[in-house]
């Protein structure tokens, strides 16, 4: 029998995913494919997060879930910042904010275009906007001489941040930005 992928109508209620524990690989790909449509409301958001499902599709597709086995995970304390960073944060004027620039940190990581754009389209910023403004997605920022240079931005639900796209306008912007994620998450 083989794979079938679940295609959710935007009108289905937010826990309308198959569990991607029980879905096996789509199309037989190791990606981890699980449904196609819904929407990206708020409600489906948090509830694909708190469930190992993510968003990522591009302009000219339907919104694609995915839970890939395994994940990508970046433990607090297995975190190693290099000697070439721990210089570059001696050595020069960085600072960093928290959520003070969310929507330049979002911009910034949509210009971040590869050979097949970016997957950051414009209701994707907008989705990730409306989580800011509820308290679950959150940014931080890296400056350098007064000017911002990077930021990441991501989910937090409870003790675990989903990091979900990352810039740097100058080198080290974003290097900065994840080692401040680092240092704070330690701290709390």
């Amino acid at each position: 029998m083989g794979y079938r992928i679940k295609v959710i109508h935007p009108d289905e209620a937010p826990e309308a995913f198959p569990d991607p524990a029980n879905t096996g690989t789509a199309l037989g790909q190791p990606e981890g494919l699980v449904a196609i449509g819904g929407d990206l409301s708020p409600q489906r958001l948090v509830y694909a997060y708190e469930h190992g499902i993510f968003p990522w599709y591009n302009d000219d597709q339907p919104i694609l879930w995915w839970s890939p086995d395994p994940r990508a995970i970046i433990r607090v304390n297995d975190f190693h910042m290099s000697r070439s960073l721990a210089r570059e944060l001696k050595n020069n004027d960085w600072s960093y904010t928290v959520n003070q620039s969310f929507s330049a940190v979002i911009n910034g990581c949509a210009s971040n275009r590869g050979e097949y754009g970016t997957w950051i389209t414009p209701e994707m910023a907008a989705a990730y906007t409306k989580l800011h403004k509820q308290g679950y997605a959150h940014s931080i920022e890296s400056w350098l001489d007064g000017q911002l240079a990077g930021g990441i931005y991501g989910i937090c639900l409870g003790n675990v941040f989903f990091g979900e796209s990352m810039f740097s306008s100058v080198t080290s912007g974003s290097k900065v930005a994840i080692s401040a994620l680092m240092r704070l998450w330690n701290h709390s």
